[in-house]
C-alpha cells in the first residue's frame, strides 16, 4: 500500500477542518514567505527552512539526511487527506514535490523508515494575490485532462466495487479456489487508482495495509488478512471460521463501497495527476519489486502491472500539455515506458494472467528495477515541467 494524490475535496477548493492532535511534532526552524522549501529528513527531525509559503506553485526540496529511506507528505489540515508526498527517498538522495497549493492551513510529515505517523509540523500557504494558472497551455487542454482523469479513476472505481462483490462471495462462499483466482484480478482496480485511494487516511489503513506494517494495538483488516487466509503459512496459522470470513468480507466490501462514492464527487489538478503517476511508480519500486506487497500469495507481478496502467494513463492525459511545455521531457518518459512494459510482458501467462513472484530470480527483478528507475527520473519532473 501507499500514498498520494488527491484529498478528499481538491487542493483548489480546500475545505477547512479541525486539526487532529498531533503527538509527533516538531517545529520548522524558520519562518518565513517563499514558494520553495528546503527539507532536511533525518533520523529523528524533519526541518523546513519556513513555516509558510504563498499560494500556488510550492515547490518541497527534501533531503535525506539520515540512515533510512524516509518520505515526505502534505496533508490538509486535519492531518489526514494528503495533498502530496515522495516515497522512496534514499539516504543521502534530493527529490522535489511540486504542488500547487491553495491558501489554508496544512500539516507536513518526514517518515524516516517509511513507518508510523512521522514527524510532524503546521504549515501555512498564505494568499499570494497572484493569478496561478499554468501559462503557456490553453485552459481548453487542461480542462479536457482533469476531466478525462476524473472520469477514468470513476470507472476503475466502480470496477473494484463489482470485481471485489465476486471476490468476497467466493470468499465467503469457501470457494477458494475461485476466491484465490479472483484476488490478483480484483486488487487491479483498486492497484491503478492506488494514489487516489490513498489519499483518503481513514480508508487506507482499514482496506490495504500490510501485516508487517501493523502498529501495536492497530487492528488488521482488508485484503492482505483475506490474503493471508487463503494463502496460510505452513505452520502456526488457525484459517478463519465461516462467521470471521463474513465480518472481514463484509468490511472489505463496505469500505469499497465508501471509496466508490467518495472518488465519484472528486475533481482534480494537474499537479495532482502528475505528481500521482509518478507515486504509482513509487509503489512499484518500494513494494511490489521487493515482493512486499503480495507476501503471501506472490502475486505482486499483478499490482506491478496495475500500477504501470494507472501511471500511463496520467501521463498520456498530461501529454498534450507536456509536449507544449517541454517536448523533449515527454518523448524521454514515453520511451521509457515503452522500453518497461516489454520486460513484464515476459512474465505473462496468456492475456490476464502472470507467473508468481517467487519463480522470478533475482537478476530478473533487478532488470525490472532498473527499467523502473530509468522511467522514474524523468517521470519526476513532468509535473514541475508543466507547472512551473
Amino acid at each position: 500500500m501507499n500514498r498520494l494524490i488527491t484529498a478528499a475535496c481538491v487542493i483548489t477548493v480546500l475545505t477547512t477542518t479541525s486539526a487532529c492532535s498531533l503527538t509527533e511534532s516538531n517545529q520548522p526552524s524558520a519562518s518565513g514567505g517563499s514558494g520553495t522549501v528546503n527539507v532536511d529528513s533525518s533520523a529523528d527531525a524533519c526541518d523546513l527552512t519556513t513555516a509558510k509559503a504563498p499560494s500556488g506553485n510550492v515547490v518541497f526540496k527534501v533531503k535525506n539526511t539520515g540512515s533510512e529511506v524516509t518520505e515526505f507528505y502534505l496533508y490538509a489540515e486535519d492531518g489526514l487527506r494528503i495533498v502530496g508526498e515522495i516515497e522512496n527517498v534514499g539516504p543521502g538522495l534530493s527529490r522535489d514535490l511540486v504542488v500547487r497549493a491553495a491558501p489554508g492551513e496544512y500539516v507536513t510529515a518526514c517518515k524516516p523508515g517509511m513507518a508510523g505517523k512521522g514527524i510532524r509540523s503546521a504549515f501555512t500557504v498564505t494568499d499570494s494575490g497572484k493569478d496561478t494558472k499554468i501559462t503557456g497551455v490553453d485552459q481548453a487542454t487542461i480542462d479536457a485532462a482533469t476531466s478525462q482523469y476524473a472520469a477514468y479513476v470513476q470507472d476503475q472505481s466502480q470496477q473494484l466495487v463489482d470485481a471485489t462483490t465476486k471476490f468476497t462471495d467466493a470468499y465467503k462462499s469457501e470457494d477458494d479456489d475461485a476466491a484465490r483466482e479472483q484476488f490478483p484480478h480484483a486488487r487491479q482496480y483498486w492497484e491503478r487508482i492506488e494514489t487516489v485511494a490513498e489519499s483518503f487516511g481513514d480508508l487506507d489503513p482499514r482496506m490495504d495495509l500490510r501485516e508487517a506494517d501493523l502498529e501495536e494495538g492497530q487492528k488488521w483488516t482488508g485484503w492482505h488478512l483475506i490474503e493471508k487466509d487463503l494463502w496460510p503459512p505452513a505452520s502456526g496459522y488457525q484459517q478463519l471460521s465461516t462467521a470471521e470470513r463474513g465480518t472481514y468480507a463484509d468490511d472489505l466490501l463496505a469500505n469499497t463501497n465508501i471509496l466508490d462514492r467518495r472518488v465519484q464527487k472528486l475533481e482534480y489538478t494537474v499537479d495532482q495527476i502528475g505528481n500521482g503517476s509518478k507515486g504509482l511508480l513509487d509503489e512499484v519500486a518500494t513494494t511490489k519489486i521487493t515482493g512486499e506487497e503480495d507476501v503471501w500469495s506472490r502475486t505482486d507481478l499483478y499490482d506491478f502491472q496495475a500500477n504501470l496502467d494507472g501511471a500511463r494513463v496520467g501521463f498520456e492525459g498530461l501529454k498534450p500539455l507536456l509536449e507544449v511545455k517541454d517536448p523533449e521531457l515527454s518523448k524521454q518518459i514515453e520511451s521509457a515506458f515503452d522500453a518497461l512494459q516489454p520486460l513484464l510482458d515476459k512474465y505473462k501467462q496468456g492475456d490476464d494472467d502472470f507467473v508468481f513472484y517467487d519463480t522470478v530470480t533475482e537478476a530478473q527483478r533487478k532488470e525490472l528495477s532498473d527499467a523502473v528507475n530509468t522511467l522514474a527520473e524523468p517521470l519526476s519532473k513532468m509535473t514541475g515541467a508543466i507547472t512551473l
